[in-house]
């Protein structure tokens, strides 16, 4: 039996991931047509052009806004609820290039910004108030961000990958992502 080894939440580790993301989706997404950008899995599924705006909307609304609330001063440590389709009304018709510059400028503005919050040990632990999940710490948003960026880098590649599955015949027993 394959141990899974898990890493320990480390700030350095994260920003590395962070930072990453927008040249990965700039790379993997492109210059592309939107055949490859605008289809999706069925119905209430998103396509890779959605998700891209989907990760603008959390870089405003979610990951530095509610650390900000859990390193704050006051007494309310509430998060706004995070509407997870926000996208489909913000990203209206922008190009896929104009998408991934807002996103890349947005990332940037944000890793700075963690940065200069200077996160040691005494910070993770510090909580605030998830409006469905209840109590969590700012390392557990943190580890979020990261696995959120590689989940919804993951979704692009198998919603991409889905396309073909009716083209690539006898091969798809060799393809598990086609199977998810």
């Amino acid at each position: 039996m394959i141990k899974v080894l898990e890493m320990t939440f480390q700030i350095d580790q994260a920003i590395e991931i962070l930072q990453k993301t927008p040249a990965v989706l700039e790379h993997m997404l492109g210059g592309l047509s939107d055949e490859w950008l605008k289809v999706n899995e069925g119905v209430n599924t998103w396509s890779p052009y959605d998700i891209v705006g989907h990760l603008i909307h959390g870089e405003k609304t979610d990951w530095i806004p509610r650390a900000r609330i859990i390193l704050s001063d006051s007494e309310n440590k509430t998060f706004v609820p995070f509407d997870r389709y926000a996208q489909m009304e913000e990203a209206g018709e922008k190009s896929i290039e104009a998408l991934l510059k807002e996103f890349k400028e947005i990332r940037e503005r944000n890793i700075n910004e963690l940065i200069s919050l200077q996160i040691n040990g005494l910070k993770l632990e510090e909580k605030g108030i998830h409006p469905e999940l209840g109590e969590v710490n700012l390392k557990q948003l943190l580890s979020t961000w990261v696995v959120h960026d590689l989940g919804h880098i993951a979704q692009i590649s198998r919603v991409m990958a889905k396309q073909y599955t009716s083209e690539v015949g006898p091969w798809i027993e060799y393809l598990g992502i086609l199977k998810r």
